[in-house]
This record gives structure tokens, sequence and C-alpha cells, in this order.
């Protein structure tokens, strides 16, 4: 299932995936993952090209991709079947 790809991606880049593996798709990330700052969206962003195979282009991207567990899914699975 792709959420648990992108949590196993997000725990690895923020270095929680002990916490990640309990949340689910409504679980807030923006503003609520204190380790989610502005430098580990960056490093969360390439590891998501890396893992997935995909480019994320600057204006792809804003607040709302990073709101939620199920929104950042969402993202990745427009960009893999796009």
């Amino acid at each position: 299932m792709l959420l648990d790809d992108v949590k196993t991606v997000v725990g690895g880049a923020l270095q929680i995936s002990s916490r990640v593996q309990q949340m689910d798709a409504a679980a807030p990330l923006l503003g609520a993952v204190p380790e989610l700052d502005s430098i580990a969206v960056v490093n969360l962003i390439t590891a998501l090209e890396e893992h997935f195979g995909i480019a994320v282009a600057d204006d792809e991207i804003g607040a709302s991709t990073f709101e939620t567990l199920g929104s950042l899914t969402q993202f990745i699975e427009r960009k893999l079947s796009g």
C-alpha cells in the first residue's frame, strides 16, 4: 500500500520511524511533527524522489501537500500516475 511506503520514507527521512508507523492517513504533519522543519521538508522531498523515482518541481508543492500523511500520499499517487 502506498501509504505504508510513504510512512517508511517519512520515518526514515525525519528519523521518527517508530512514531510514524503509529500514524494513519489523517495524521497531521506540518506544524504537528516538530522534526518537520523547512530543512527537513527539503530532505523529505529528496528522499521521496529517490524512493519513488519521481521528480518534484518547486512550484508543485505547498504547505497543503504536507498537511497530513494522506495529503502527502495523494501527492505521490498523482506523481506516479502522471
